[in-house]
């Protein structure tokens, strides 16, 4: 580590009441030609250009105390003029911070958080350099009690250097890394445990009435499964759950040692609760997710990704595989690890299932298409959404889940996806190659032979089908050896609209009109809001038991806004469709069926 980095920051919680960070970033050798900054326009996880650079709202630039001009390039480019050989130049801006979510940054008087692409500029030609940054405390006397949250270095040796979880100096070996760990700061509730003999530690942002203790120790299991998973050592010496809690919330993002996580503070654990909430198990799944990305995309990643190109989107056809396959493990990690049983583990499943099979856009678009038009389709949902688009998280879950069940049958148990994601860490998570487009075709391959002589090459072919096709997934047939019964069933009496309604209990604003169902058919739009059916008011709380009422080929008259004008409507009602998956472990299974079972669930 160098004594004095040529690229320094510093950051200020500088008047929370109007949500201001100030930064300031110092170059030792600016370009001689003048020196460009620029802010990423994206933060990995989170695909979608998101132009951070909205947010500054004041900058400036000073050379020994004199101005210096700075040109404006692009939406988040600027060039300051040449200073003189010798002579260090400062940058210094200010960041307006209002984004609760796990993707920017926030500031009041409660709290501070921030992600590094939202506040740090990276310097041009120097972005490979090492760099400190300098976190400061926030004025005044309430905020004096503050303390710092992150997973950045702190510099060895040095008289500033930061204390534990404290205001001061961090280290960082370049500017990937300075914007790789998030920051956060103010009067949390802190908790740590170890996991296969590597210490976290937990922060909760927010009033709430955790239990801490059983927090903990349920995270203890399912990161302990999942290091011993890929095979210890730990790619990280420590790890951070940073979570904001939250009235209502939901959202996480992956870093390189820790994760930002949103949550709601009724889906934590409460001293006395005895059985897990669907809330808990929700929010247990989001933690498992978030810290198998500390493997899957984090260290394997797509060769499209390795290295980022923040100022651009970076396209790649295999999200399927680095969301879809992490969203199958995050699940499989809580059952396997003993955090909870089969039966709920088959009901979490179930849903996933249901949520693809509630969407026609999975007919229409493959789970690679969406990869790769993850920047304008899955991230820019609109109320056509569920008719176009499929989601490579969940359907690339249940393309993981059936590729696993078929290496496991295939090879009565002595293969599983379990040894293609170990392969994927030794050949690229270890040695930093990216995984080319077509490279997991044939690792899947090269498992499968080892366990059984053909199964390789056909289910290599059955992933590039599956990941390339728009068909549904044979999931009954995959499940049947394992002694697993599925059964799709109506999640409702009565008839459907087939709609959506929009959020609340107020007016029935339609949110989404699905595919040739009875809405769309007599010219109801996403938008329009029903005030009568045959007749009698509907609200959103009353509609669907007027429709349990009915059954499907009825006609209904249906009056509806379409912004202030009044339209009348004739509807044939459909048969609620067959939409919602159950699934649950047979009472009768023979030993072998058990055995591929218990290897899959572990119990």
């Amino acid at each position: 580590m160098p004594h004095q980095p040529r690229v320094s920051y510093a950051i200020a919680p500088a008047r929370p009441e109007a949500h201001i960070f100030d930064v300031t970033c110092t170059v030792a050798s600016p370009d001689p030609a003048g020196q460009v900054f620029r802010l990423p326009a994206w933060i990995p996880g989170s695909y979608m250009i998101r132009e951070f650079a909205r947010n500054i709202v004041t900058l400036r630039a000073e050379c020994g105390g004199r101005p210096v001009a700075v040109e404006k390039l692009d939406k988040h480019s600027w060039r300051a003029a040449p200073v003189a050989a010798g002579r260090a130049l400062t940058l210094s801006y200010e960041v307006y911070a209002w984004d609760l979510s796990v993707r920017a940054a926030h500031l009041d008087a409660t709290h501070g958080f921030f992600n590094g692409t939202s506040v740090f500029l990276a310097v041009e030609g120097k972005t490979d350099e090492p760099c400190y940054v300098d976190i400061l405390p926030p004025d005044g006397p309430a905020l004096q009690t503050w303390k710092v949250a992150t997973t950045l270095r702190r510099p060895a040796g040095n008289p500033l250097a930061a204390p534990a979880m404290g205001f001061g100096l961090y280290y960082a070996e370049n500017y990937d890394e300075l914007v790789d760990h998030p920051v956060e700061m103010g009067g949390f509730t802190h908790a740590r445990f170890e996991a296969a003999g590597v210490p976290h530690d937990i922060v909760l942002t927010g009033r709430h009435d955790c239990d801490l203790e059983r927090l903990c120790s349920d995270l203890s299991r399912i990161c302990t499964w999942q290091i011993e998973l890929f095979g210890t050592p730990a790619p990280v010496d420590r790890y951070l759950f940073l979570t904001m809690v939250v009235g209502d919330g939901y959202g996480g993002l992956e870093h390189r040692a820790s994760t930002a996580l949103l949550t709601g503070r009724n889906d934590l654990p409460y001293v006395g609760m005895h059985e897990h909430t669907d809330g808990y198990r929700t929010f247990l799944g989001l933690c498992s997710h978030e810290y198998f990305h500390t493997w899957n995309v984090k260290r394997i990643k797509p060769a499209a990704f390795a290295p980022y190109d923040l100022a651009t989107e970076n396209y790649t056809r295999l999200l399927w595989a680095f969301e879809g396959f992490t969203s199958y493990y995050d699940d499989l990690a809580l059952v396997r690890s003993g955090v909870i049983g089969v039966e709920d583990y088959l009901t979490l499943l179930g849903k996933t299932m249901s949520s693809v099979l509630r969407g026609s856009g999975r007919l229409k678009q493959s789970v690679a298409e969406s990869s790769f038009d993850a920047w304008i389709k899955y991230y820019r949902q609109d109320e056509n959404a569920p008719n176009a688009i499929v989601s490579y998280y969940a359907k690339g879950a249940l393309i993981a889940l059936a590729l696993d069940l078929q290496l496991r049958a295939a090879s009565a148990g002595r293969k599983s996806l379990d040894d293609v994601m170990r392969l994927l860490w030794q050949r690229h998570g270890l040695t930093g190659e990216g995984v080319a487009e077509d490279s997991l075709f044939a690792l899947v391959a090269e498992v499968g032979e080892a366990g059984l002589k053909g199964a390789g090459r056909r289910l290599s072919r059955w992933l590039n089908d599956a990941v390339e096709g728009t068909e549904d997934l044979a999931l009954d047939e995959f499940l049947r050896p394992f002694g697993i019964e599925f059964r799709a069933e109506a999640a409702a009496k009565g008839a459907s609209l087939g709609v959506k309604l929009a959020g609340g209990n107020g007016e029935a604003k339609l949110a989404n009109v699905f595919d040739d169902g009875p809405a769309q058919r007599c010219g109801l739009s996403a938008g329009d809001v029903l005030v009568a059916i045959d007749g009698l008011k509907v609200t959103a709380a009353s509609l669907d038991g007027m429709l349990a009422r009915r059954q499907g080929g009825e006609q209904v008259t249906i009056h509806a806004f379409r912004r202030d004008e009044l339209t009348t409507v004739t509807a044939e009602l459909a048969p609620q469709p067959a939409d919602t998956v159950k699934l649950a472990s047979g009472k009768r299974v023979s030993a072998a069926m058990r055995a591929l079972r218990e290897g899959w669930l572990g119990s």
